[in-house]
């Protein structure tokens, strides 16, 4: 298998060389060449397999210079009920007819990253002892990639981790998983600034390639193919269990600010997988319902992002909306370049609305979207909490609130959740007058002592951090 990226460079890379990458030398996002096809008879064998091994499956179709054995052996070790706390590891839950909750929080941090950050640990320790190297991991999150790539990188050899975070911006609870971490090759960056400055940055030092190389800079973002990748697999397992049979359609909604987590369910799609509606979940920050409602996509400046009660999609600019929107205009990489470079890059906005390529955002690749508000998530908070005595936090609410506007007869409908409710109390207190319950390893956890550096939004004052910590 070989990967190319979506703005038509001509080297075509195996898997274990951008694993270790990010982006594209030429900025574009890394892609298969093609989507490799999963039929009938293949879905049936697939359906009684343990997670571990439905994983080892999938991966395998992707990664063709691991060795089989290895490469099962870290799946193996990787998805685990000490880790994720079932032997299921993603269980599905009926909420109401119809409406499914997939557990995708019951990982080290709490939260749906741990599902794929946990095999990006493993891999990328792996790959290093191969090679006899480094990797310096350099990372953007609103709060819950940065615990859980932390989580999986800390102790881990050849590797340390500088984890960009908007100052301020992510709940108590998100910031001391993180910074009360003193693993020497753990560096917390407090950004002066929004989630997208924190993602410019890593964008920008990733394109200074000489930079790149000397210090041997790789990202855990979902930009990162290998973490995508990793996801794909709770979108067959979810549907393995909201069905009987692979004759029956199933439909997923999925919170979404950065475009990772729902862009694994179009390869799933793409794949084979019968996925009859992708919902893409918006808070206030709807840049990516506009796009599904209108054609236009238009990205926010700093100052117009807005501070949600939903904070880990505060995201403006959807990094991984570039690979959908290659497919979605024929895999034509001059279009596409000319779209994210020429249009976006000097306009902040490019316009398919009149392009019959629009119109298969819904009819050929089956998305839909929502926007939800403060108001939406604690009312379904609290709906939630009343009828089903069960708490999910405010990502999660608005994937539920979502859902139900998209229901179709006869077709299941699986909210894939994001994290658990302790990672956003306030909220939560907001709503039902309570804290809901914590993990008794993480009791008194805001009051740890911190190991976090405050910088401006600027990509030469991250580069001189790694450059003073490299040595």
């Amino acid at each position: 298998m070989n990967y190319l990226s979506t703005r038509g460079h001509p080297d075509r890379k195996r898997f274990c060389e951008i694993l270790l990458e990010g982006l594209a030398p030429d900025g574009g996002l890394y892609l298969p060449e093609h989507y490799p096809q999963v039929d009938t008879a293949t879905l049936a064998k697939w359906r009684e397999l343990p997670y571990a091994e439905l994983a080892f499956e999938i991966l395998s179709l992707y990664i063709d210079d691991i060795p089989p054995a290895d490469l099962k052996a870290i799946c193996a070790r990787t998805y685990t009920a000490e880790v994720f706390g079932s032997d299921e590891i993603v269980p599905l839950r009926e909420l109401e007819d119809g409406v499914y909750l997939e557990a995708l929080s019951n990982g080290p941090t709490l939260a749906f990253k741990d599902m794929a950050m946990q095999l990006l640990g493993n891999l990328f320790e792996y790959e290093l002892a191969r090679r006899g190297a480094e990797l310096n991991i350099l990372g953007a999150t609103s709060g819950d990639t940065g615990s859980a790539a932390e989580y999986a990188m800390r102790g881990k050899k050849g590797v340390r981790v500088f984890m960009t975070s908007p100052d301020g911006r992510m709940s108590p609870f998100q910031q001391a998983q993180m910074f009360s971490l003193q693993d020497q090759n753990i560096h917390n960056i407090a950004i002066s600034g929004v989630f997208d400055d924190c993602q410019d940055i890593v964008k920008a030092v990733s394109n200074d390639l000489g930079f790149k190389r000397k210090y041997r800079i790789g990202t855990v973002n979902s930009i990162n193919w290998a973490r995508l990748l990793a996801q794909v697999v709770y979108y067959f397992a979810g549907y393995f269990q909201a069905t009987a049979s692979n004759d029956k359609p199933v439909s997923f909604t999925v919170p979404s600010g950065n475009f990772g987590n729902v862009c694994a369910g179009h390869v799933a799609r793409m794949m084979g997988l019968p996925i009859q509606t992708l919902v893409v979940a918006t808070n206030e920050n709807d840049v990516l319902d506009e796009f599904f409602r209108t054609g236009i996509y238009r990205v926010r400046a700093a100052a117009d992002t807005h501070e949600t009660s939903s904070p880990s999609m505060d995201i403006s600019k959807a990094s991984n909306f570039e690979r959908f929107v290659f497919d979605l205009v024929g895999r034509d990489a001059g279009r596409l370049r000319s779209l994210f470079v020429d249009d976006l890059g000097r306009q902040g906005r490019f316009d398919l609305s009149a392009d019959p390529a629009f119109r298969q955002a819904a009819e050929r690749f089956g998305f839909k979207s929502s926007r939800s508000t403060h108001a939406d998530r604690l009312a379904t908070i609290r709906d939630t909490d009343k009828r089903f005595a069960t708490l999910v936090d405010p990502h999660t609410a608005d994937g539920l609130k979502a859902a139900r506007e998209h229901l179709a007869p006869g077709v299941p409908m699986v909210v894939l959740e994001t994290a658990l409710p302790i990672k956003f109390a306030a909220t939560l207190v907001e709503a039902l007058g309570h804290e809901p319950a914590r993990p008794a390893r993480f009791e008194g956890i805001e009051a740890l002592p911190k190991r976090v550096v405050k910088l401006p939004a600027d990509a030469e004052a991250v580069k001189a951090y790694i450059a003073q910590n490299c040595d």
